[in-house]
């Protein structure tokens, strides 16, 4: 490649958002396939059962290989606030769930859809909608994983 082009291939990555990235398309896909699967509560396997942040921790190591914290509100402030207008299959839903914000997470799928490991209750991991009035009151926003690769790219942005 030419060094003009691989500068500019660079600059490019530099200025554009970080959120720019979309989610690969296998996360959603994964997640889909576990629906059915036990919840367990501080579970992080599919065969023993599953709370929500051990369900999307789950799906994100086995598709990209990322790590992420292991509760909810970790995760909300390791990843990237999006508009819900810019949701994407694969990208995380939060919600009040325990009077507490990001105390939920799921993975969204696209048609105000998404999948997470419910609750005791649910017993199982479950695709619910987000306009139905329950998610709706207690929604708290959207955010993307970033890859590592990008975040740092974006992090040595000169001043």
């Amino acid at each position: 490649m030419k060094p003009v082009a691989l500068l500019s291939l660079l600059a490019l990555l530099l200025v554009l958002p970080a959120h720019a990235t979309p989610p690969p398309e296998d996360i959603p896909i994964y997640a889909v396939s576990l629906v059915g699967s036990p919840y367990r509560l501080g579970g992080t396997s599919p065969e023993t059962g599953l709370d929500c942040s051990g369900f999307v921790g789950h799906v994100f190591r086995q598709t990209t290989g990322i790590m992420l914290p292991r509760d909810s509100r970790a995760i909300s402030q390791a990843s990237l606030p999006l508009a819900q207008a810019e949701l994407l299959p694969g990208d995380l839903v939060f919600f009040n769930t325990l009077n507490r914000a990001f105390s939920h997470v799921g993975i969204y799928l696209g048609d105000d859809r998404f999948v997470h490991a419910a609750s005791s209750r649910s017993g199982a991991v479950m695709v619910s909608n987000l306009n139905t009035r329950y998610w709706r009151e207690r929604y708290d926003g959207a955010r993307r994983i970033t890859p590592p690769e990008i975040v740092q790219l974006t992090d040595v942005v000169p001043d």
